[in-house]
């Protein structure tokens, strides 16, 4: 009885032996840890580099002592065409980049995605838009959409001279794809930078973003 009990117990062993490997290899790998920072605001916008339909790589870092307004576009989303059909967009830009602003538009429709055009096709519609933006940028990728959280087009952030987010939302506080909306509407973008640039305190500094979802790869 001896014999055949040492006998079952090398069995066991043997087998556990052979099983542990398999089980290692079934046990969940350790999630990576995130290292992009999301903009947050009142606190350092994060920097990046993107290339512009115009064939120059702009930085954030570039701008330091200026106040930057980033602008999240897709010129086929209904509520883009809002802004742009209406030249309510335009409009704003010209007025704030007058005044020494620095105004990026962004792009950060995938490949295939709705929005997506290449450099050529956009710097067309750019000016057949007429475009009053500093720059447009191209973030195929999602890389700096996704670090500053944009979640919608439009969705806009202003940075401050000192690199602080100041404001980040919507543009206007009516969340329609009605251009008649867009008169009487309180625009964010333009009273946080009047309110800023005045010395005053920015407010309201986060609203909601509205929109047609940004289109990233996943």
């Amino acid at each position: 009885m001896t014999r055949t009990f040492f006998a079952s117990a090398l069995a066991a062993l043997l087998c556990l032996a052979a099983i542990s490997p398999a089980l290692a290899d079934e046990a969940p790998a350790a999630k990576p840890e995130a290292t992009a920072a999301v903009a947050t605001v009142d606190q350092k916008a994060p920097d990046f580099k993107l290339q512009g339909i115009d064939g120059k790589t702009y930085s954030l870092a570039d701008y330091k002592g200026k106040y930057v307004v980033l602008e999240w576009n897709n010129y086929d989303c209904p509520f883009v065409k809002k802004h742009y059909g209406s030249n309510n967009m335009q409009s704003v830009q010209k007025t704030y980049v007058d005044k020494g602003v620095v105004w990026l538009t962004i792009c950060s429709s995938a490949e295939g995605k709705q929005g997506y055009y290449d450099s050529a096709a956009l710097k067309t519609m750019a000016e057949e838009r007429k475009l009053a933006a500093t720059a447009y940028l191209r973030d195929a990728d999602g890389t700096v959409g996704k670090l500053y959280g944009a979640k919608t087009t439009p969705h806009m952030f202003i940075v401050n001279p000192d690199g602080v987010l100041i404001y980040a939302g919507a543009i206007d506080d009516k969340p329609s794809a009605n251009p008649d909306d867009i008169k009487g509407a309180t625009n964010y973008v333009a009273a946080s930078l009047d309110a800023a640039m005045a010395g005053k305190p920015v407010d309201p500094k986060s609203t909601t973003a509205y929109g047609c979802g940004v289109k990233y790869a996943n």
